[in-house]
């Protein structure tokens, strides 16, 4: 897939998978690997002056993003995640099948189970757990309910990954030619 342009803003050392997509406005340092089908959009940062940050298969970080190793920690996001609009990830871990509100922070040491959601607007303070399947809001964020959210997110990040392969193709209203429903359905979803 087109990594945006050949003004995509990267170091040395980052690898960008042939299949991911990056956004020319994205700013992208350090050791940090994207996987297949990942995507960055406007306005992100990855920054990885020590450690790493690796971004998993078809995992999204939208606009104005902000990822960066912590102290001592680097960063990883599991496969199918969402990292929505201003989203600060600092130093954490997150499993498979997450997704990060908008406006959320999450901090050094945090490891986020599989299958959660993390609500826009949350504060995880430093070396935060959380269980799989979990729903977490608040500042400091805490979990608020237990639910497996996997087959939603997983959704969310295949929207996002249909999304950049027509980005690279130069058309920027893809989502006006999916039958979102269908798709749902296939994701074990309703969409009505």
């Amino acid at each position: 897939m087109l990594k945006g342009s050949d003004a995509v803003r990267t170091g040395p050392l980052v690898a960008i998978d042939a299949d991911a997509f990056v956004h020319p406005t994205a700013q992208i340092y350090g050791r940090v690997s994207l996987a297949a089908g990942a995507s960055v959009w406007p306005n992100a940062v990855i920054r990885a002056e020590v450690y790493e940050v690796v971004i998993g298969p078809r995992s999204n970080v939208q606009d104005f993003a902000m990822i960066h190793i912590g102290n001592g920690t680097g960063v990883t996001v599991g496969a199918d995640c969402s990292i929505t609009h201003r989203v600060t990830l600092h130093g954490c871990t997150l499993g498979d099948n997450v997704l990060v509100g908008i406006g959320a922070t999450i901090m050094d040491g945090c490891v986020i189970g599989e299958n959660s959601i993390i609500a826009g607007g949350s504060f995880l303070k430093e070396n935060t757990t959380v269980p799989p399947n979990s729903i977490v809001a608040g500042v400091p964020g805490v979990v608020k309910a237990t639910r497996n959210s996997g087959d939603a997110n997983r959704f969310n990040a295949w929207i996002y990954a249909e999304n950049a392969a027509a980005y690279a193709r130069g058309e920027h209203r893809a989502w006006d030619e999916l039958d979102l429903k269908a798709a749902a359905a296939r994701f074990g979803l309703r969409r009505d």
